[in-house]
């Protein structure tokens, strides 16, 4: 038996060492913020070491699906927990999504505030015999000594060592492992770094009623200048949030309450869900980054012993809601991994960790990457008003098929399959039939099709706002 110390009792933490602990390894969850509340999270429970912790979040249906296959105790608490269960394709209006079709309930998800969801796994890792150690802060990792591969051993507390046959960082994206492992005389980790460049401006709301909106288009949509996110969560409570560039300094006073509300109200899809109860101001998030980082170098590992899940590997811009997709994917990876090569042939296992992660969760990165740097480079072509015409023909298909998916059913589904990373690009547009229709549906478009404000009507509007 693994003994299998986690670092981090976020969703990849807890995800990671519920499969981990099925499978029959011992595993530690290490975590310096307190214990959560046992009634009220979302009222009393403060996470300092997540940054967004108290800011939207979004479960994709992918997520739900491997929750579901792979943790069907954790999924049935998330449940109970009062999350929402919704179709973001039933939910659309008739004439949008056309009649049902087999396979529509592949849509099918549930959503909830972090600390809710959170607290639902907590209590999920607890009852399956998860240990989970809070108020611990790691300091540092201890190794064999050796280098410049050293062996991971364990890892240093502020309450003293921990000793682990796998120490799994599950940090997130501030995770400072690269650090440890330097000044335990390992080389440099890989790292490729790009700053996301978005700003998030965000409000959550009751219901007065206890429903949720009319959903009258996707979830996140595109417009001029910014992106609109309305985003459904638990016990009749959901988040608008506003996505803008960080050069765009005109949009800056939108953290002000009264100029946030008076631009969402713009936009028709969106303007429905201010029908409600503030429950936070405006809550913004900036200072993002796309990151990944390799632990294995020109063939090498630069450590043993230790592996990075999540975001503590390669993390994104979250207004795609791919972080928990992305690390619970990895998680399965990692578990399947270790079914294959024990954690005592700790460098095979190293190396073929990372074989796999570059297998399966790389191309996610990736396709979340190239989404990310076209649409920013996009809104940044709005503030500057000049129109953004890249050759990137991949670029041009996505487009397109968002804006065939606003007139055909075909093409809705095809691109809800996308943006829920239930299939790929290729895998869509291999749909026969479907790549004719989208480029006569979708390239004459313009180049965003749901109605909203112009630049200078955005503009007018917090200015107006600002009054």
């Amino acid at each position: 038996m693994t003994t299998t110390t986690i670092l981090g009792a976020g969703l990849a933490g807890l995800t990671t060492a519920m499969m981990l602990n099925r499978d029959g390894h011992e595993v530690t969850v290490l975590e310096r913020d307190p214990a959560v509340p046992a009634d009220r999270p979302w009222d009393d429970w403060d996470r300092p070491g997540v940054n967004q912790f108290r800011l939207p979040h979004y479960l994709l249906p992918r997520w739900w699906a491997e929750l579901r296959a792979e943790l069907p105790g954790a999924a049935a608490a998330v449940h109970a927990a009062g999350a929402a269960v919704i179709n973001p394709l039933a939910a659309l209006p008739p004439e949008i999504r056309g009649p049902d079709r087999d396979g529509d309930d592949r849509f099918t998800t549930v959503t909830a505030r972090r600390p809710v969801l959170e607290a639902a796994l907590v209590a999920a890792a607890t009852a399956a015999g998860v240990s989970i150690r809070r108020g611990v802060r790691v300091t540092g990792v201890r190794t064999d000594g050796r280098r410049p591969v050293p062996r991971v051993t364990g890892v240093t507390t502020t309450g003293g060592a921990v000793s682990a046959d796998l120490v799994i960082d599950c940090g997130g994206r501030r995770s400072p492992l690269p650090a440890w492992l330097a000044a335990a005389g390992a080389r440099p980790v890989a790292e490729e770094r790009a700053d996301a460049g978005f700003v998030y401006y965000a409000r959550h709301f009751r219901s007065p009623h206890g429903r949720l909106p009319e959903i009258r288009s996707m979830l996140n949509q595109p417009y001029d200048s910014l992106s609109v996110l309305t985003l459904p969560a638990d016990h009749g409570t959901w988040s608008v949030v506003l996505t803008t560039s960080g050069k765009d300094k005109a949009l800056r006073a939108l953290r002000e309450p009264a100029i946030w509300s008076a631009a969402v109200g713009h936009y028709p899809a969106a303007a429905p869900w201010l029908a409600a109860e503030p429950i936070t101001g405006v809550d913004v998030m900036a200072g993002l980054e796309d990151r990944l980082r390799r632990y294995v170098v020109n063939g090498r590992p630069v450590a043993t012993g230790v592996v990075a899940v999540g975001d503590a590997w390669a993390c994104t811009n979250p207004s795609l809601g791919r972080g928990a997709s992305f690390a619970i994917v990895h998680a399965r990876v990692l578990r399947d991994v270790l079914r294959e090569v024990g954690a005592a042939d700790h460098d095979k296992l190293v190396r073929r960790f990372d074989e796999a992660t570059a297998q399966v969760v790389e191309p996610l990165y990736r396709a979340t990457n190239f989404v990310d740097t076209h649409r920013l480079a996009e809104i940044d072509g709005d503030v500057a008003g000049v129109p953004y015409r890249p050759d990137d023909l991949r670029w041009l298909a996505s487009k397109a098929l968002f804006a065939a998916a606003l007139r055909d059913p075909g093409a809705l589904r095809g691109y809800l399959s996308i943006s829920s990373f239930l299939d790929t690009p290729d895998e869509v547009f291999a749909t026969p039939g479907l790549r004719d229709r989208v480029l006569a549906l979708g390239l004459p478009a313009p180049q965003y099709p749901l109605p909203g404000p112009s630049r200078a009507e955005l503009l007018a509007a917090v200015t107006a706002g600002a009054r």
